[in-house]
């Protein structure tokens, strides 16, 4: 399953020195060994980012996100390729248009 999760930064917790800890710790961490992820950007405001994983595991999400708590708030969304969303779109339209 593929998930876009997007962080941003948690009230008051902006200072100098929040960044330079949310950096150390951030440059100790690495992903779950069950997840990819397949792009990780942030945004230019410098109000937080955006990752696309891919894992069989919700709790590897979580695992990695919960590292960060003090500092992120995080939103996940389960997301699928737009060709599958495609096909389940018109698999719908046929179903309703099936019934009179």
């Amino acid at each position: 399953m593929k998930y876009v999760i997007s962080w941003t930064n948690r009230d008051g917790a902006t200072s100098e020195a929040d960044t330079k800890r949310v950096l150390a710790v951030f440059s100790k961490w690495t992903p779950s060994e069950g997840a990819t992820f397949h792009q990780f950007v942030g945004r230019l405001d410098n109000n937080g980012g955006f990752a696309v994983v891919e894992t069989e595991n919700a709790l590897d999400i979580l695992r990695d996100v919960s590292k960060f708590e003090p500092w992120l708030k995080y939103e996940v969304i389960p997301v699928v390729d737009i060709q599958d969303l495609a096909v389940a779109n018109n698999e719908a339209i046929d179903f309703r248009e099936s019934i009179s």
